[in-house]
């Protein structure tokens, strides 16, 4: 690490209490097919569990309505129905289980939103395909209004509108297959802004989005695999997330310490991660195969030299004030494979609190508890000037493997296998005190953004400060940039 840079990581460190220590591996997590892989169980009901009749639609509303709290229901194999009507719903109580034996499938018919709903805490869904219910934009299937300490397991929610799943605090999603949904695969998103501890794991997400939500809606910014919304907390690990149309993880907008490690993500249009305007990760272990080749062919055909990558950093970092269990944004021990293009490093210059270009209206940093403080003379000065601004700052990069063929990402024009750090000009609004180059050189220079010790295979090129200037290794590794110490270049033994 140069200097500067153990110098502001220092000062930076010094100035606020220490976070606990990096995140511990839990056991890993093999990704591999879930879809039309569930264990064959719950093949009988329980003792003393409810049993719900296939042949009489409604049967399981009205037998969770009149059951006592911490019921446990079986389905047995058939399809069964709701009422038809478009409310037609489950409502569970505190700590009901509905297991579902293999071939149990509740169906929305094309009719019902929701499946499950209300706020009912430590509710367990296990073994059923939920499947056909037209939750509306934005609106999600299972959990539709985010109840606490959901668990998920084993389940099949495939072909719904909105968002197959919701999440709630300390929900958790393991071994389920959430596939071909019309807009999310989950939507973890809570109007009051207290969703925590998430864990996602050992699932399949798969071809997400199919109602092309960012082509109905231009920049609304909501569609993918999962989608994140200042949430405290998840661990995302052993999941193969694939095919989405869009993004595969998508967080955005006050997110805070993840954990994404032992995944597999290839062949999503759209970046492999998205990690937007939020703090505090550690992503390692992950295996990238062939994402952003439509959003990168896509934006190239139109002319844009943007830098599309397999991981977008924007507007995001470490921040030491906010707490969690590193004070990075730490990426390591990754493989990257054929995709568009590397890692983006970017921050908006024009994007902060109070700003007319900041697309998450109405949002602030956790930094700043009001939001109209942002504004002129007081955002210039400290401690505003820093804090009003989402930083791209204390981002490592270090110890992944980056292989790219351009033929088989299907780029032969030179647009893609770029790795990039870098801003615009500060142009909006016309109070703005970033304005000119002052975040360009910040992000390169002076905010701890480093690479080192990657190792290359194939014709990368580097993208430094902004994106017309298009570096060689060898100047990527220079003065002024100075990344990439001790990076190999296609087998080529690194000077350290």
């Amino acid at each position: 690490m140069s200097p500067m840079r153990s110098i502001l990581a220092a000062v930076l460190l010094a100035a606020f209490v220490m976070p606990p220590a990096s995140p511990v591996a839990a056991a890993a997590v093999t990704p591999g097919p879930v879809c039309d892989h569930q264990p064959l169980a719950n093949a009988t009901a329980p003792a003393g569990a409810v049993t719900v009749d296939a042949a009489v639609p409604g049967d399981l509303y009205r037998k969770s309505q009149e059951s006592p709290p911490g019921t446990t229901f079986w389905l047995p194999p058939g399809t069964h129905l709701l009422a038809a009507d478009p409310f037609g719903q489950v409502i569970p109580k505190d700590g009901d289980v509905y297991l579902g034996a293999p071939g149990a499938v509740l169906d929305g018919q094309g009719i019902n939103r929701a499946a499950f709903t209300q706020q009912a805490k430590d509710v367990v869904i296990r073994g059923l395909t939920i499947q056909n219910f037209v939750a509306p934009q934005d609106q999600g299937v299972v959990n539709h209004d985010s109840g606490e300490h959901w668990i998920i397991e084993n389940t099949t929610v495939q072909n719904n509108k909105g968002a197959g799943i919701m999440a709630g605090a300390r929900q958790e999603v393991r071994h389920s297959c959430l596939r071909n949904n019309g807009q999310y695969g989950m939507n973890a998103y809570r109007s009051d802004s207290t969703i925590s501890a998430l864990i996602i794991e050992g699932n399949e997400i798969s071809g997400n989005n199919t109602d092309d939500w960012e082509t109905r809606s231009p920049g609304c910014g909501c569609s993918g695999g999962i989608k994140f919304w200042v949430v405290d907390k998840a661990d995302v690990r052993g999941n193969w997330i694939h095919h989405n149309h869009g993004a595969g993880l998508w967080a955005d907008t006050d997110n805070n310490d993840f954990l994404i490690e032992n995944n597999l993500i290839e062949d999503n249009d759209a970046e492999a991660l998205f990690y937007e305007i939020s703090y505090n990760l550690v992503f390692r272990d992950n295996v990238l195969r062939r994402n952003s080749l439509v959003a990168g062919k896509r934006r190239a055909d139109k002319g844009d030299n943007f830098p599309v990558a397999s991981v977008y950093l924007s507007e995001s970092g470490g921040e030491p004030r906010v707490p969690a269990r590193t004070h990075l944004v730490d990426i390591y021990d990754n493989t990257f494979e054929d995709n568009w293009s590397g890692i983006t490093a970017w921050e908006n210059a024009d994007r902060f609190c109070n700003s007319p270009a900041n697309t998450s209206i109405n949002t602030c940093t956790k930094l700043v508890a009001d939001r109209t403080q942002c504004s002129a003379p007081g955002i210039a000065s400290p401690p505003l000037y820093d804090d009003c601004r989402w930083k791209t700052q204390l981002v490592e990069v270090h110890d992944n493997t980056f292989r790219f063929d351009p033929v088989r990402a299907g780029c032969t024009n030179g647009s893609c296998g770029k790795m990039a750090l870098l801003s615009n000009w500060g142009t909006y609004p016309s109070w703005s005190p970033y304005q000119g180059k002052v975040v360009q050189d910040a992000i390169t220079h002076d905010q701890g953004n480093y690479w080192f010790s990657n190792a290359y295979y194939g014709p990368w090129k580097f993208v430094a400060g902004d994106t017309s200037r298009i570096l060689t290794a060898e100047q990527w590794q220079s003065t002024p940039w100075d990344q990439d110490n001790c990076a190999s270049f296609d087998d080529v033994m690194p000077h350290c």
